[in-house]
């Protein structure tokens, strides 16, 4: 499943942040009006008193989605960077297997989908090829790889996943500039 980006998501709170600022700059703008007619009476005047109040509730609102806003992207940044660090992952112990297993090409390509939770139709239609062709070849492939079946085969790439370390030294390090920068 593909991701919208992420400006595409958060626009509604954008555009929220943004109706709440020109709603603030009109209430701070008559507020000051009102002060310079009034001088520091203003303040002490019981009918200006609700008015000040919302335009401070509304200023401290606002800074808050403003920080709330950016909490959340950077946190999606660090998901995101994480996500594309366990692909990578999974994409290097895949090739790792799949070239100690001794797989063809083709066989790469069948097991990659069988991974990725295709059905025997599915890769067929995707690879031009029979379905029986694909059987085949996913008979190979558990043969060569010493697994009984598609759970099986996931498991070893997972269980060797989850043995290995995401970030080695030095790339968390950089991992974290590229998100601050």
């Amino acid at each position: 499943m593909r991701h919208k980006p992420m400006l595409l998501r958060i626009w509604p709170l954008i555009l929220l942040i943004l109706v709440q600022a020109a709603c603030t700059v009109v209430f701070v703008a008559d507020i000051a009006s009102y002060f310079l007619q009034q001088g520091w009476t203003a303040f002490v005047n019981p009918a200006s008193l609700p008015e000040i109040a919302a335009t401070l509730g509304l200023t401290l609102g606002l800074g808050f989605e403003a920080v709330v806003l950016q909490r959340m992207m950077v946190q999606q940044a660090r998901m995101q960077h994480s996500l594309s660090v366990a692909s990578g992952a999974l994409a290097d112990v895949m090739t790792g297997h799949f070239e100690s297993w001794g797989l063809t090409q083709t066989e790469q390509d069948v097991a990659s989908f069988t991974i990725k939770g295709f059905s025997i139709a599915e890769i067929a239609g995707l690879r031009g090829s029979a379905e029986g062709t694909i059987k085949t070849h996913l008979n190979a492939i558990y043969r060569k790889s010493g697994v009984t079946g598609r759970a099986q085969l996931v498991s070893v790439l997972v269980e060797d996943l989850l043995q290995m370390p995401l970030l080695v030294e030095g790339q968390e390090t950089a991992a974290r500039r590229a998100l601050v920068g």
